[in-house]
């Protein structure tokens, strides 16, 4: 098989594993692709038998992309892949996290299961965000998608709209729209329920509202979703993934959909999403000992 390698270059565990990870699927018979972000890290490129990723459209020549670091390479490493349809093998270098399916200790025994084709393919739903402004932009997002006061003090005011009728208006901080994926990131934190990932759906959660009645609304992806701001005075800021942020204009009309495609994410039959949350939240223990 051709695997592709994106990672968190910035954490020492995955330059730690990486001569032994090479080697390994050198051994068994892999292609290997990296990133040119980690080419260009190499030390002694000569040591190691690999090509080199340099634009989205490679991507399509490997079967799949194995992500190693957070939720947040993980995450990059979805909208690196973009509409291509390449699956996306998860694998955590330690912290806090909810989208690997693999660690450090897993490792090489999830590798071969690919390898020996005994996995499946978990299609993870995206936000299709369009700025329709001067400079309408369009962004894609598998967790969420973030609109704040940006540089102001004021609080942000703005009005939701699905498919050309008016569902409420906000005067908070800011406004989550995520995805049943992202809702175990900021959603949660600012008192989103959790929706399961396989489920078709929008999360609207409303930071810090001023008014007590404000509450997380769940809609169903199907239709699309209109944000505009009729009261604001000073620019807004998004941020997609918390990872990609734009500055907004007041004026400007926000569009969130559906995106035409799925992320592909490669799944294993010993993996329990409830589980995953018993274990990384604590549910349904005491605290007693």
């Amino acid at each position: 098989m051709k695997i592709a390698i994106w990672a968190n270059t910035s954490k020492n565990e995955f330059w730690n594993l990486f001569p032994d990870l090479m080697s390994w699927l050198r051994e068994n018979g892999q292609e290997v692709f990296i990133t040119v972000r980690i080419d260009g890290m190499l030390k002694d490129r000569s040591r190691y038998d690999y090509s080199v990723i340099k634009s989205h459209e490679d991507f399509s020549k490997v079967d799949f992309v194995l992500a190693m670091g957070g939720d947040g390479t993980i995450l990059s490493a979805a909208r690196a892949v973009g509409s291509q349809k390449i699956p996306i093998l998860g694998v955590h270098l330690g912290g806090f996290g909810f989208l690997a399916e693999g660690t450090v200790g897993s490792l090489y025994g999830r590798l071969q299961s690919v390898i020996s084709h005994k996995y499946s393919i978990f299609p993870r739903m995206v936000l299709e965000v369009e700025i329709q402004n001067d400079r309408g932009k369009i962004f894609h997002s598998l967790n969420d998608l973030v609109i704040d006061r940006g540089e102001s003090y004021r609080l942000m005011k703005c009005s939701l709209s699905m498919d050309k009728r008016m569902i409420t208006s906000y005067s908070a901080d800011g406004l989550i729209i995520s995805t049943p994926t992202g809702s175990t990131a900021y959603n949660l934190a600012a008192g989103g329920p959790i929706v399961a990932p396989w489920l078709s759906l929008f999360t609207i959660t409303p930071i810090c509202p001023h008014s007590l009645s404000s509450r997380p609304i769940v809609l169903p992806a199907q239709q699309e979703l209109t944000i505009t701001f009729p009261e604001s005075e000073s620019d807004l800021r998004i941020a997609v993934d918390g990872q990609v942020q734009e500055k907004v204009s007041p004026s400007a009309i926000i569009h969130v959909r559906r995106a035409p495609y799925d992320v592909q994410m490669i799944t294993f039959e010993d993996r329990d999403y409830f589980h995953t949350l018993r274990t990384k939240m604590g549910w349904g223990q005491s605290g007693e000992k």
